[in-house]
């Protein structure tokens, strides 16, 4: 749960790293939310309003953690346009989002752990 809430209180920042642990939990919860939030709507369709309220509440911090995990991979952030090819873009970036961070620190900063360095080990 700490890393959904660190996405949001990083969710303008698109500088330094998220590890795949980091991604894949934003990930998970962002979708057991949209899970229960679809559960409402079909229960009470008069609620359907929270499902577009919530995708643009977590909006720009997908955008930044997606951003982030690029940058683990030592990627520009701007590989994130890939994603708009149809069909293919979603299968290229889930691919990159699956690879495994560069070790130790690169372009975009430390990897986190507090081997390289770093004042704070958080992200």
């Amino acid at each position: 749960m700490n890393y959904y809430i660190d996405a949001f209180r990083n969710y303008v920042n698109f500088q330094g790293r998220a590890n795949r642990t980091q991604f894949w939990m934003f990930i998970l919860f962002n979708l057991i939310a949209g899970v229960i939030l679809f559960g409402i709507a079909f229960a009470v369709p008069a609620l359907a309003f929270l499902i577009t309220v919530y995708n643009l509440a977590v909006f720009l911090p997908s955008l930044a953690i997606c951003v982030r995990r690029l940058h683990d991979t030592d990627r520009s952030g701007w590989w994130i346009l890939l994603g708009l090819i149809p069909l293919v873009g979603g299968i290229i970036m889930l691919i990159l989002y699956l690879l495994p961070g560069t070790p130790g620190a690169n372009r975009f900063g430390g990897c986190g752990c507090g081997c390289c360095g770093e004042e704070n080990a958080e992200q």
